[in-house]
């Protein structure tokens, strides 16, 4: 499917014409697509964690709760284009801040890689390409956590090993449709 009947997340130029070129030429880098729950989407980030399948209204539903928030949340994808399949995601959102002169910050979230495709450099793509949508969005940096066995990959991907993270979880719950 060409990606200008696609309902999309962002503008497709948004992500870096040389990672693009990169790419092996039977895959494609995109945004995410309000279509994209139908080619695997959660399937690729079930690689990282626990996914809660909800069903296709409540993702789609999400979907347009982040695109309702202009250049704050860009969504890509890897698109296998033989299975039209997802086999590559990752998300970069943009903060706000107060500080640094009103300046924000990328942070990067839910890197994944379907296991077929790992060891392809498809982590390394999608990393750049979110990496240059924060520092074309005028981010003074770009952060993500990772567990100690990923750094040497985000190293490779030209980040350093800076300062901790901390994290509080909320009690469990019954999973149920967030509110927007």
């Amino acid at each position: 499917m060409s990606t200008t009947s696609l309902d999309l997340m962002f503008p497709r130029e948004l992500i870096s014409l040389e990672v693009s070129a990169q790419l092996p030429s039977d895959l494609q880098i995109r945004p995410l697509a309000s279509t994209d729950y139908k080619r695997g989407h959660l399937d690729v980030l079930s690689v990282l964690s626990i996914v809660n399948d909800l069903g296709e209204v409540a993702w789609v539903n999400q979907f347009h709760a982040m695109r309702a928030n202009p250049n704050a949340y860009f969504s890509i994808v890897i698109l296998d284009k033989a299975s039209d399949k997802i086999v590559g995601v990752g998300t970069v959102f943009i903060e706000r801040k107060f500080l640094r002169g009103l300046g924000s910050v990328g942070h990067i979230e839910d890197i994944a890689v379907d296991k077929s495709q790992q060891g392809k450099k498809l982590g390394l793509r999608i990393i750049q390409a979110l990496t240059h949508i924060s520092e074309s969005s005028g981010c003074y940096k770009t952060i993500l956590n990772c567990n100690d066995a990923n750094i040497p990959f985000y190293q490779k991907c030209g980040y350093v090993k800076k300062e901790n993270e901390m994290a509080k979880y909320a009690p469990e719950r019954v999973h149920s449709a967030p509110k927007l």
